[in-house]
């Protein structure tokens, strides 16, 4: 499944696209997990990616005053989410 880039107005297709790509990566990391190939690197970079992208949305809503809209906050999490099952598509 290609994942495309979502408009900053479109919050239908980002929440859509984000479940999506969301149960790819969970689905493939659950798979690792159950077969014991799961690295520690893996895991610390499941923890480092949710951090990121809280920190990313914080940064997002607080450098707008309150104003970013929601599609423009979930945007680090979508996009992680995309790279995360693009990686893990090709192991």
């Amino acid at each position: 499944m290609k994942t495309r880039r979502v408009k900053a107005g479109s919050l239908p297709l980002a929440i859509t696209s984000l479940t999506l790509v969301s149960w790819e990566t969970i689905a493939h990391r659950m798979l690792m997990i159950s077969q014991n190939k799961c690295s520690p690197a893996e895991y610390e970079r499941m923890v480092s990616e949710k951090t990121q992208a809280a920190m990313a949305s914080h940064l997002a809503l607080m450098s707008s005053y309150g104003q970013a809209s929601v599609a423009s906050i979930m945007e680090p999490w979508l996009s992680r989410a995309s790279a995360n099952a693009k990686r893990l598509r090709k192991k």
